[in-house]
């Protein structure tokens, strides 16, 4: 059988790689990044500027998820994207080789056992599980039953004192038009198992504090969610006179970074009360204003960082009563550009430029909680940049994780 590669937007540089010997024999166009726990053999490989990770499973498995997260990806939902499928891989020998997956790296993201080997503190446990959860959700909300919800299963970005969380092994999924409550409580249980035995995992390999109570945090993932879930999509009945509580319920999923596209409003057979629920309910609110405005594209809890500073920037310079997007030019333009240019190319693999921005305003906050006197913005930079940005790793192509964890490498 010839090689076939079935690939969206191919890359000609795939063609060049060794695909007659199995993954774990692969050396050229390596990169040493971290790696999560995984049934598979996983390579990432760099061509020219892109950065793959190569899989290998069964050809039909490699298609079903091919075509899953195609789908994922297409909804909008936070995924990895996929690249294409390799087929046909035969050995100088002759012999079979298993098919690959090949998706594109994620830019600025680590797996979760790699974060807390590089010191990774306690507090950021719950962090990480809100996270996981905002990602459950969404997943939920689009019709997607996962099958295997775990921290290993999926990969982290710093997005402004939190985490985005995107799916990276969508194997055992499924799409539908909707989710069962049945398949719903299903994940959940699998999620507050895996999470359970991750944490656990964590704390015999030392990289987590023993007395972390690992049945508080499975206990807060279920709770979160659920609370998560029913603000989402639970009904709200009220009297007619409390039609107020329409713009309430709104904005507060606003808030939460979520936009309601169908609202369905149903009053009684006397109109004297009146029953909300959402239909139709979108993430990324803050996001896609954000990027409305200034062009950026950024993690939700990023955006919402910078729309607060694009406001105060409004409010310091007295422009509240201008159109917003002349607000939002001049933001980008006289602050938040000039402030990522000050950080030197060498260092532009640390972190992106909106994870910089976020960390530079809470740098502020930091000097000017002992200093008499309000400190720029731009000389707060300065000093970010050479005190705080050159002590942190690189990652975007970050160094392996230690020696002992090789054994536990995808």
């Amino acid at each position: 059988m010839p090689l076939q590669i079935v690939a969206t937007r191919p890359d000609p540089a795939l063609m060049t790689l060794p695909w007659h010997l199995p993954l774990e024999e692969w050396d050229e166009h390596v990169v040493p990044l971290p790696r999560g726990i995984s049934r598979h053999i996983v390579r990432f490989v760099q061509l020219s500027s892109h950065v793959y990770a190569v899989k290998e499973t069964r050809e039909p498995i490699a298609h079903r998820e091919y075509r899953t997260l195609r789908e994922l990806r297409r909804l909008g939902e936070p995924a990895v994207e996929p690249v294409g499928v390799v087929t046909g891989r035969v050995s100088t020998d002759g012999e079979p080789i298993e098919s690959a997956l090949v998706t594109r790296h994620l830019t600025f993201s680590m797996p979760y056992r790699a974060m807390f080997s590089q010191g990774l503190g306690t507090q950021a446990t719950v962090r990480l599980v809100d996270a996981l959860v905002v990602l459950i959700t969404r997943l939920h909300l689009a019709g997607f039953f996962w099958g295997d919800c775990s921290l290993s299963n999926t990969l982290f970005r710093p997005s402004a004192g939190a985490y985005a969380a995107y799916l990276v092994d969508a194997e055992t999924g499924e799409l539908h038009d909707a989710v069962s409550d049945g398949q719903r409580a299903h994940d959940l249980e699998i999620a507050t198992s895996n999470v359970f035995a991750e944490i656990l995992d964590l704390q015999a390999g030392g990289y987590l504090d023993e007395s972390l109570d690992a049945y508080e945090i499975v206990d807060l993932l279920s709770a979160r969610y659920d609370a998560l879930w029913g603000e989402l999509t639970a009904p709200e009945e009220f009297d007619t006179d409390e039609m107020w509580r329409i713009e309430q319920r709104i904005r507060r999923l606003n808030q939460i970074g979520f936009d309601v596209d169908e609202l369905d409003i149903i009053t009684d057979w006397d109109g004297a009360t009146v029953r909300i629920q959402p239909k139709v309910v979108d993430a990324g609110h803050h996001r896609r204003r954000l990027q409305a405005l200034t062009g950026l594209n950024v993690e939700e809890n990023q955006a919402q960082r910078l729309l607060n500073d694009l406001d105060a920037f409004a409010a310091a310079h007295g422009l509240q009563q201008e159109d917003e997007t002349v607000i939002a030019h001049k933001w980008l333009t006289q602050v938040f550009e000039p402030i990522v240019r000050m950080v030197p190319p060498e260092l532009r693999g640390k972190l992106e430029p909106a994870e910089v921005f976020h960390e530079i305003l809470e740098h502020r906050w930091y000097l000017n909680e002992g200093s008499a006197t309000e400190i720029d913005l731009f000389e707060t930079a300065r000093d970010y940049v050479d005190e705080v940005l050159t002590t942190k790793p690189d990652t975007e192509v970050t160094p392996p994780p230690p020696p002992d964890e090789a054994d536990l490498l995808r």
